[in-house]
């Protein structure tokens, strides 16, 4: 049949408009005019396919499978089908369950039937590839929809990408078109004061008649005793409140605050310092250091803690300070990496190029991301300061090559161990390009 069918993965599109908009993957952060989302997909399906639309199949879930307002609002609209999986709990968030599934059996059932020739698909779920297979088996053409991408990279499974006969970018104008951000300071208000908290606070307060340091200054019904803090109270040479039996205990009595390590942590060096005991020495010693005579603190039993918390690693010869190491930093470490040359424009230009061009050889990989890093760099005069420590790669534009060269299958596990000749292979491609590209390199990497 000469018609045009779409599938949106309601999951995908609302995420994706929210975290354009908004910033943040959350549906509650922009609000849908359905009417007009629906309107625009008939719209611009109809006009890229140039084929009537026989229908709209909305796929999302709720709990229970269940409608919510927003499923009810959109299968009342004309050539619209919604479709709904369960909505689960685990490991504390929210999880579909057989959303896929639909859309795979939909998608396949569509073109078994021959219902439409064309098919369009707004997901970015890898799952749906063998549903798209199955659908250009049988004659369909299938146009993959992406949203664009907040960070301008792809929001898409490469696989989904590379098996789509045709495939459009819906940009921000086209989003804000039907979605908004929600106004999220008006949805919870702050609840009014209830009538008998508002008279308590309107009261006036009850006058003390004197103010102690470390009482808390609030209304104390008769009878009852203030709160005093015990070290406020021991400071100010106040007594803390009476016992039971109406009999004031003394300060020295008082309830002991045993100090926490931050506590101590924080308290300023006392004038005498403490030796660490071992033996039973430093105890003498530093009683001998406080009343100026030689005791064992003065004559090596029992050495001068430092002032302050101090961190040591303990070990089996006593308390020994250990360094930590200072990292190895080269000149090439304050080189930008790629990702920070690299504008939004410039990562979809690339990833259209993996996907079309690059055939994935480990050696060519390596060259391409340093053909990109030297072309955007500008000044290939400044990558002069890698030569001095060929063959050595800086640390982060290192790590930066080898994900690179992970979306290409490289880096995986043969026999259960790392295949160390890609690796070489890639930092081999990387030092070649450099060399044709940077001055005096030749001079440093061997053909």
């Amino acid at each position: 049949m000469d018609r045009c069918v779409v599938l949106v993965d309601a999951g995908y599109l609302l995420g994706a408009a929210a975290s354009l908009l908004a910033g943040d993957p959350s549906r509650s952060k922009v609000t849908v005019n359905h009417t007009a989302l629906i309107t625009a997909l008939r719209e611009r399906a109809e006009a890229e396919t140039g084929l009537p639309l026989l229908r709209i199949y909305w796929f999302d879930a709720a709990p229970d499978r269940r409608p919510m307002p927003e499923h009810r609002r959109l299968r009342v609209l004309p050539r619209v089908t919604v479709r709904l999986g369960a909505l689960t709990r685990a490991e504390g968030r929210w999880v579909q369950k057989g959303v896929d599934a639909a859309m795979h059996a939909e998608l396949s059932e569509l073109a078994r039937n021959r219902a439409c020739a064309d098919v369009v698909l707004i997901t970015g779920d890898g799952d749906l590839l063998p549903g798209m297979m199955t659908a250009k088996e049988h004659g369909v053409a299938v146009h993959l929809w992406a949203l664009q991408a907040a960070d301008g990279d792809f929001n898409q499974s490469e696989d989904l990408v590379g098996e789509a006969d045709e495939r459009r970018v819906l940009d921000r104008e086209w989003i804000e078109g039907s979605f908004s951000l929600r106004d999220t300071a008006n949805l919870f208000p702050a609840p009014g004061a209830r009538q008998e908290i508002a008279k308590i606070l309107a009261a006036p307060p009850a006058a003390l008649p004197s103010v102690v340091p470390g009482v808390v200054p609030s209304v104390v019904p008769a009878g009852v005793p203030p709160v005093v803090r015990p070290a406020a109270a021991a400071a100010a040479g106040v007594a803390p409140a009476s016992a039971a039996n109406g009999r004031s205990q003394p300060a020295a009595t008082a309830l002991k605050v045993v100090p926490t390590p931050k506590d101590l942590a924080g308290r300023a060096p006392s004038a005498t310092p403490i030796a660490p005991v071992a033996n039973g020495h430093g105890a003498h010693g530093s009683a001998a250091h406080a009343n100026g005579t030689n005791g064992h603190g003065t004559n090596g039993h029992g050495a001068a803690a430092q002032a302050g918390p101090v961190l040591r690693w303990s070990s089996d010869r006593g308390w020994v300070d250990r360094p930590a190491p200072e990292p190895a930093v080269t000149a090439g470490d304050s080189l930008p990496t790629l990702a920070q040359l690299t504008t939004s424009e410039q990562r979809w230009a690339d990833r259209e190029e993996d996907i079309t061009s690059i055939g994935g050889d480990a050696h060519e990989v390596g060259q391409v991301f340093a053909r990109r890093w030297t072309e955007r760099i500008g000044d290939s005069e400044r990558l002069t300061v890698l030569w001095p420590d060929y063959p050595r790669i800086p640390h982060r534009v290192d790590g930066e090559l080898l994900r690179y060269a992970a979306r290409f299958g490289l880096l995986a596990h043969k026999d259960d161990q790392i295949d160390e000749h890609d690796r070489y292979a890639i930092r081999a491609g990387f030092w070649k390009e450099l060399a044709v590209r940077v001055p005096g390199g030749s001079m440093v990497v061997d053909d």
